[in-house]
């Protein structure tokens, strides 16, 4: 176990972040859940463990930060971590908001997706893409 790639997932609605994070166990990562924005940072700045990716949702409980914030965040920490977003309304914005070779989902998507768009960002690790 201790060798699975691990994934922070950022979802403050229980039911996705349950779905989802029974999705990326069974695609072979562990994952490490936080329920907001804020916990989300606490979790990359704790730097243990060394995540492999990000997968968040954009808009999170309000009064904390979006899942745009934490993205951000995470790519100041580590410039190579893969980032998939996902959202029901904020498609919009990715172009302007989201981070650079990150991958969008829009809801409802099928568990798959997920998995192909967090492989897909593993696979390319650390190509800049012209």
């Amino acid at each position: 176990m201790e060798d699975l790639p691990v994934i922070l997932l950022v979802e403050d609605e229980e039911l996705i972040r349950n779905i989802v994070e029974e999705t990326l166990g069974d695609g072979g990562f562990k994952v490490i859940v936080a329920k907001s924005g804020d916990e989300a940072v606490r979790l990359l700045d704790s730097s243990v463990p060394k995540y492999r990716a990000l997968v968040t949702d954009i808009k999170l409980s309000p009064g904390t930060l979006s899942g745009w914030d934490v993205a951000r965040h995470a790519r100041a920490i580590d410039p190579e971590l893969a980032v998939v977003y996902m959202t029901g309304d904020s498609a919009a914005e990715w172009a302007s908001q989201g981070v650079p070779n990150s991958v969008l989902l829009t809801k409802p998507f099928a568990p798959a997706q997920l998995l192909t768009a967090v492989a897909q960002l593993l696979n390319v690790g650390g190509q800049n893409p012209s």
